[in-house]
């Protein structure tokens, strides 16, 4: 695969796993305000889920999105980590984990194909970093 798609799909990955499971989230907590703000961050996944995809469509890629497996363990783990503990504090502390592994996986693409993909798609992938790290910052508040 070369870099172009792989760093779409892995913008189309990271925001499909973003927007599976804050929907599971939404659900799970009781938390206004923390729901009012997993609102606005699903707003944002689906945009980037949208956007790579586009992309991925008009470079003639295929999209490779999350399988099966990938789909039931995340449901079930963030299940598990939720019934144990529902708190606020403990669903931003999972969120910031998830977000933070987001961050380090983009650093890791944009220094490995630093020079081989194009600038729209890096920007793509520099946007969706960025919007990690605000997540981070944000839930920070929730902790």
């Amino acid at each position: 695969m070369n870099a172009n798609a792989e760093f779409l799909n892995y913008v189309y990955q990271n925001s499909q796993m973003g927007v599976d499971t804050l929907e599971q989230l939404l659900d799970i907590t009781e938390d206004e305000k923390l729901q009012a703000y997993l609102k606005k961050q699903l707003e944002g996944y689906c945009k980037f889920h949208s956007e790579a995809r586009d992309l991925l469509n008009r470079n003639g890629y295929d999209e490779k999105g999350l399988g099966t497996f990938e789909k039931i363990r995340t449901y079930l783990m963030v299940n598990l980590q939720t019934m144990a503990d529902a708190s606020t504090s403990h669903i931003a502390k999972m969120l910031i984990q998830g977000s933070s592994m987001g961050i380090t996986e983009a650093v890791k693409k944009l220094h490995q194909y630093e020079n081989d993909v194009e600038k729209d798609i890096k920007k793509l992938m520099e946007r969706l970093q960025e919007f990690e790290e605000e997540n981070v910052e944000k839930l920070k508040e929730f902790l």
